[in-house]
């Protein structure tokens, strides 16, 4: 069977409860997406800086709300988590929130965490996330998508807005390079996490049953 064609599994956040009406099952979610834009919020703050963009605890907790929450509520989590910065609350990394946090080089990086919150979420409702070496090959995965976007965005900003010298090198040096290791450590950290939840939540379900 191909990965594309695996059944989806049960997230740790499908564990939570099973509302019995549509309307419950809405409110569930919200409730789920906003606890994942708040965790994604308080390690934000978690941060110190290389340059021009903050090294936090956001990606770890990208990674954990993804796989915790599944593809579909991860994402919207991440998204509501942009959209409550833009619209001024304190959320990012950095002090700046508000529409000009769109001018910041690291914005780039925030809207990577979207399709990064999904593709971690989609890792764990295939099981990945349930094994530690699964888990940490699908975190390191999702750890790359924020760069893929958020690096060319950041050269866009530094160049036209800040009226920087942009080179490759420097682009690497700034954006790329000093995030390597902590990304395997936020990773790894995570696929230790996760997995011990599952752990957690297994050895409940059995006292329950005994």
């Amino acid at each position: 069977m191909s990965l594309s064609a695996a059944p989806r599994r049960a997230v740790l956040a499908d564990l939570v409860a099973r509302p019995s009406s549509r309307v419950r099952a809405f409110a569930l979610d919200a409730a789920l997406v906003l606890t994942g834009v708040a965790l994604v919020a308080l390690l934000a703050k978690v941060s110190f800086f290389i340059g021009p963009i903050p090294i936090t605890g956001q990606t770890l907790g990208v990674i954990v709300v993804g796989a915790a929450l599944g593809a579909r509520r991860g994402a919207a989590a991440l998204a509501t988590y942009a959209v409550t910065g833009l619209a001024g609350v304190p959320v990012f990394a950095a002090p700046l929130a508000g529409p000009a946090y769109v001018l910041t080089p690291s914005f780039g990086f925030v809207l990577g965490f979207i399709p990064a919150a999904f593709v971690a979420g989609w890792f764990a409702q295939r099981a990945w996330d349930r094994t530690p070496w699964l888990a940490f090959v699908g975190f390191v995965a999702s750890s790359i998508i924020p760069f893929l976007i958020g690096v060319p965005y950041m050269a866009f900003i530094l160049s036209t807005v800040a009226g920087t010298e942009v080179t490759f090198a420097s682009v690497m040096a700034a954006g790329v390079l000093p995030f390597i290791v902590p990304g395997l450590i936020k990773a790894a950290a995570a696929a230790l996490l996760v997995p011990a939840a599952w752990v957690g939540v297994r050895a409940a379900e059995r006292s329950t049953r005994d």
